[in-house]
């Protein structure tokens, strides 16, 4: 396999200034794509760039806010302009928003969870897909969670934007299962990320799992050789199958 799986790709990452978005936008740049980061703090995609430098990698930083429609319709414009299509994308910024009764919750509340976590969605498939279309073998990835299947009492606003997400990209992969795109979502579960100590302020975040170990699934889901189309990985099943997978080998 090629030191640079990913060379010559197109990426883009959502939310890539912290956390899971930005060890994926590192994970891509050193596979070879040259990644466009996206965040609302500039100083942060800044940093991140130099990061990315440093290890011969390359990067477009730009300013997106995610509660700008008009920013996010604008992207796939803007991206034509430049490079004519887009090969990867990583949709992984999100807001926790109220964890609270839900008759509790704010109109403003549940507005900006729904608007950032499922309507942001939309208005990237929308303006991708064109983009996406025009790949040899465009991949896109979604980021679920677990309570999307609405078990956690207080969690109203948040189940109910991942589990819209979930119907939307699922929905979307029938309609483009006769095209070179794929789309997928990846549950990371209970990970190590200013989110999770928000929701968990107790938790020890040393027993959970970094933001890194999450980038080898997103580099496969990225990969032109990916042919899943649809599917929720959970990040642990996955992992415990990888493991296994490894043992039996070591052994063989």
């Amino acid at each position: 396999m090629s030191d640079l799986p990913l060379k010559n790709r197109l990426a883009l990452v959502t939310g890539a200034s912290r956390g899971i978005g930005r060890a994926v936008a590192l994970g891509l740049a050193k596979a070879g794509a040259h990644v466009i980061i996206t965040a609302r703090s500039l100083p942060a995609l800044e940093a991140l760039d130099d990061e990315i430098q440093n290890l011969g990698g390359s990067a477009t930083l730009l300013q997106l806010d995610l509660k700008k429609s008009a920013q996010i319709d604008q992207l796939g414009p803007t991206i034509y302009q430049r490079w004519q299509k887009l090969d990867i994308l990583v949709a992984n910024a999100g807001i926790l928003g109220p964890l609270s009764p839900l008759a509790h919750v704010t109109e403003e509340g549940w507005a900006s969870t729904l608007d950032i976590n499922l309507s942001a969605n939309w208005r990237l498939i929308r303006t991708l897909d064109p983009l996406l279309q025009r790949s040899d073998a465009g991949r896109a990835i979604f980021v679920t969670s677990g309570a999307a299947s609405g078990k956690y009492a207080y969690w109203g606003p948040y189940s109910a934007a991942k589990a819209g997400l979930e119907a939307l990209v699922k929905t979307w992969s029938h309609e483009i299962e006769t095209t070179t795109v794929r789309a997928n979502l990846i549950n990371p579960g209970a990970t190590r990320t200013n989110m999770r100590a928000k929701a968990f302020p107790g938790e020890d975040p040393m027993s959970l799992p970094a933001p890194e170990e999450m980038v080898p699934l997103f580099l496969e889901l990225a990969s032109p050789q990916c042919a899943k189309n649809g599917e929720v990985l959970n990040f642990r099943d996955w992992h415990n199958t990888a493991v296994t997978t490894a043992t039996k080998l070591a052994d063989a």
